[in-house]
């Protein structure tokens, strides 16, 4: 029998509460914590679910981003994943990532807010960052950066 809407909603509120206390290394360590709590969770569910509350994954492990946290340490949380950021043309970024962390990045960028940035899209190691102009791109190198080293 499928969980409901009540059981997603209750199995997300115990994942938020367990990620407040601390990362979560893997999935099927929230599989098993969230089992013990006497929630059904798969794998697949606990996926969906981190996506939906909007979990990352950092080098701790997934966490929930801090709702204080600027956008500098949004993207200094993924900056051990980062290889290199080439400009293409005036207006767009390719920024190479460890293999399946280019979504990671995409995320924090796109959560970041930065001024000048259309928007991101994220592969398996790479990251196409469209920006507002050349004026743009040069300022968002610059800010990722000086996040990445902070």
């Amino acid at each position: 029998m499928p969980p409901t809407t009540e059981d997603q909603i209750q199995r997300r509120a115990a994942i938020r509460d367990l990620l407040v206390k601390g990362p979560a290394e893997t999935q099927a360590s929230l599989v098993s914590e969230l089992q013990r709590l006497g929630h059904v969770a798969t794998q697949s569910s606990v996926s969906r679910d981190l996506r939906e509350i909007g979990a990352i994954k950092t080098s701790k492990g997934y966490e929930l981003p801090s709702s204080n946290e600027s956008a500098d340490q949004q993207v200094a949380a993924v900056a051990e994943l980062l290889r290199s950021i080439t400009p293409a043309g005036s207006n767009l970024l390719v920024i190479r990532t460890g293999v399946g962390a280019a979504q990671r990045v995409g995320l924090a960028l796109d959560r970041s807010g930065w001024p000048g940035m259309v928007g991101t899209i994220a592969g398996d190691d790479t990251v196409f960052v469209a920006t507002e102009s050349a004026h743009a791109q040069k300022n968002l190198i610059t800010r990722i950066e000086h996040a990445a080293r902070s």
